[in-house]
């Protein structure tokens, strides 16, 4: 057979980005066998079988012949097991048992079965991006619809034997139809029953993208609580659901929830690791952090996750985004999320409870309380305590404010805020002049801060949750209830 040479177009995953690789081809005279240069990884390796198993299978001739492939640029790190469908390409071209240019102009990426079977692979959606950015026609395979705009123009293959007619003979990759959701019993909060002072707490969340701890003995909500907050939020617009799913697709995780708008809500185990947590492994892959990305994270149990892992979540908290150092690079994932919080108010978890006796010791308590740590609590806005619901409401199933209601309440404090944010500009002096204050608010916010020995960041996160309950009333400057109310929600350990 003919030694000749070839290049087709690919792509590897670098955080949440697809960068572009060029699978080069050489067949030349020598022992026969596949060798891959440029900075594989394991999975890369092992195309050499998969590629050679699907060729056969196929009904194509594995020359006899050392092929070398090259992964260009080689100082790139190569990973994943989507080049298998460009190596196997740029051999049958380089071998001529395809069009020598058969793949101009395109992005290949897919895994090979050993029939030749085209399988899906994570980061559909960076290649997709990474295709529309370069003006090639992405060929991915077919089980892999991409929703929206995702897969427009792009190609999809199912099985190595149809490149025998060319991309152009490949059928579109149809994008993906929002379905509804499945049937499964929509939550509300409705039917949180007797937590009317909680779910204050949740609008105000919502309306102000504040961090909220729930702290409370068991059986009292919380967890019902937090997992009602995205019923209240409003859909994912056009640019947060891409943002995303662009990082669900990268991580391998499904993103047809996202395509409809819902908001991502992720609930980690407090066994979770550090990288779990915040994202990193090999290859580098976005934590529960980054996959909460336009959602919630709610960490219940917060106190019994490692005093690591919740540090770490102090700088995606301010900066919205995680770097992950590497030898080969850093990863950036991003990480704009909604944090709530749910923990005992002591191990036991029956402090305070009047039904219950709390058999801790002080020092226990302390202890228990201390391992969230104060630089955490400074980043979380609204602190507010779930007491245990009365008994006979729960029997009686008294209905209280439903999430109808409550996402009303959030959507119009939004739009209000919107409104005095595009009327007033730029605010100079600061997050306390930027909320607003009326005198009378201004004047009894310094007396309470005075007396509360509050410190400066305390002070900075009342003031933004005065400004949120103010937006809900629909007023343009804060009021002394406004901040009363603001405190109440305060941290106990605040300073």
């Amino acid at each position: 057979m003919e030694a000749g040479g070839a290049v087709v177009t690919t792509a590897t995953l670098f955080g949440t980005d697809a960068r572009v690789v060029d699978v080069e081809v050489s067949a030349l005279g020598g022992l026969p066998g596949i060798d891959i240069v440029g900075m594989p990884d394991t999975a890369v390796l092992e195309a050499r079988s998969r590629v050679r198993c699907a060729l056969r299978g196929c009904g194509f001739t594995l020359p006899r012949l050392h092929v070398t492939v090259s992964l260009a640029p080689g100082e790139l790190r190569k990973s994943g097991t989507g080049f298998d469908l460009p190596i196997a390409v740029a051999i049958l071209a380089a071998t001529h048992q395809l069009p020598p240019r058969v793949a101009d102009g395109c992005l290949l990426v897919g895994e090979l079965a050993l029939d030749g079977s085209v399988c899906p692979v994570r980061g559909a959606a960076a290649y997709a991006a990474l295709a529309a950015e370069r003006g090639l026609t992405l060929v991915a395979p077919a089980q892999q619809p991409l929703p929206g705009a995702w897969g427009a123009g792009a190609r999809g293959i199912s099985h190595l034997a149809q490149m025998r007619g060319g991309v152009d003979a490949l059928p579109a990759l149809e994008a993906e139809a929002a379905v509804p959701a499945a049937c499964a019993p929509a939550l509300d909060f409705a039917d949180v029953v007797d937590q009317e002072l909680a779910k204050r707490a949740m609008v105000i969340a919502a309306a102000g993208s504040h961090g909220v701890l729930m702290i409370g003995p068991p059986g009292a909500g919380k967890t019902m609580l937090a997992r009602c907050l995205p019923t209240i939020l409003p859909p994912l617009d056009e640019r947060e659901a891409a943002e995303a799913m662009l990082v669900h697709s990268v991580a391998g995780q499904p993103i047809e929830a996202l395509a409809r708008g819902e908001r991502p809500f992720r609930a980690p185990h407090h066994s979770i690791s550090l990288g779990g947590l915040v994202g990193g492994g090999r290859p580098v892959l976005p934590g529960e952090v980054s996959l909460a990305h336009r959602g919630v994270l709610f960490l219940d149990e917060l106190p019994e996750f490692s005093r690591v892992a919740l540090q770490a979540l102090r700088q995606p908290l301010e900066e919205h985004e995680v770097r992950i150092g590497r030898v080969d690079g850093t990863y950036v994932f991003p990480c704009d999320f909604q944090l709530v919080a749910a923990a005992n108010p002591c191990p036991c978890g029956h402090l305070g409870d009047p039904g219950h006796e709390c058999v801790c010791p002080p020092g226990r308590v302390l202890s228990y309380q201390a391992k969230i740590g104060g630089p955490l609590l400074d980043r979380i806005d609204v602190v507010v305590d779930v007491a245990r619901p009365s008994g006979s409401k729960v029997i009686r199933s008294q209905a209280g404010t439903g999430s109808s209601q409550m996402r009303d309440q959030v959507m119009a404090a939004r739009e209000f805020a919107a409104w005095r944010a595009g009327r007033e500009g730029e605010a100079a002096g600061g997050a306390v002049a930027a909320a607003h204050l009326d005198p009378a608010a201004l004047a009894a916010f310094e007396g309470m801060a005075e007396r509360l020995s509050l410190g400066g960041r305390s002070i900075v996160r009342v003031a933004r949750v005065a400004r949120t309950i103010a937006d809900l009333g629909a007023r343009e400057l804060v009021g002394v209830d406004d901040v009363v109310e603001a405190l109440g929600f305060r941290s106990r350990d605040a300073s």
